[in-house]
């Protein structure tokens, strides 16, 4: 088995905004396109256009209907990877000692030489976030694009997990939040950032920021308004013409 470490330098994680994501995707195909390229073995993608298509996705993006407080339908988009949580029974779980969480900067990794596929941390983790790859036969995570953040030749603005990089609408933030000056830590203070299930006492670092009401998004307003009373030109002729239709 495999012991945590007692405390970690930094608590490098995600903080999503579940009021900004749209449920483009981006991020899952961001993930699975750096991930079968870079770390580790290529994530398995068997007969995806088949009757028994079969693959293996770190991240994945769920959508979800629910009723508004005033009655109306929304619409909340929710991604999920792992959390890298502080007290992670997926690597007290391992008999192998392949599961473990960096010392360093807290990430979850999988050493992919020493796993066995038992599937035992898969049945530990209470948020679903590990997938077993049936063609490489070893259990597979979000590792934070390691190989990014850790690779000095690359630009800073590219040392980023591949997810955050790509977000069109800046939904996923990338950051230490054990730090409590850091952007990602003033973030979640700011928007009341959540634990996802804290009940299961696994006290993930990646935190969500809730759907705003309407009344809380001021920012634009002031586009709403109109700029003039009416517009000249051909413009304002267009606008009385289809009016008229």
């Amino acid at each position: 088995m495999t012991s945590l470490p007692a405390t970690t330098e930094r608590s490098l994680g995600l903080v999503i905004d579940l009021d900004t994501c749209v449920g483009c995707h981006a991020c899952v195909t961001a993930c699975k396109e750096w991930n079968t390229s870079a770390y580790g073995a290529p994530l398995s993608d068997d007969d995806p256009y088949g009757a028994a298509p079969s693959g293996t996705f770190l991240n994945r993006v769920h959508t979800f209907e629910y009723t508004g407080e005033d009655g109306t339908p929304k619409v909340v988009h929710f991604p999920k990877s792992c959390l890298h949580c502080a007290d992670a029974p997926c690597v007290t779980v391992c008999p192998t000692g392949a599961s473990l969480k960096r010392v360093e900067d807290g990430i979850v990794l999988v050493n992919e030489d020493d796993c066995i596929g038992c599937g035992l941390c898969a049945w530990a983790c209470p948020y679903g976030a590990r997938e077993m790859d049936q063609a490489a036969g070893i259990m597979k995570k979000c590792t934070l694009c390691v190989d990014r953040i850790d690779n000095r030749n690359l630009p800073e603005q590219d040392r980023i997990p591949a997810c955050v990089r790509t977000c069109p609408t800046g939904a996923r933030h990338f950051g230490d939040l054990a730090d409590p000056e850091s952007s990602v830590s003033q973030l979640v203070e700011k928007r009341n950032g959540f634990d996802l299930m804290p009940e299961q006492g696994t006290a993930p670092v990646n935190k969500y920021l809730p759907p705003r009401r309407n009344e809380e998004i001021s920012i634009l307003a002031p586009l709403l308004d109109p700029v003039t009373d009416g517009a000249g030109g051909f413009l304002g002729w267009l606008d009385r013409a289809l009016n008229r239709l």
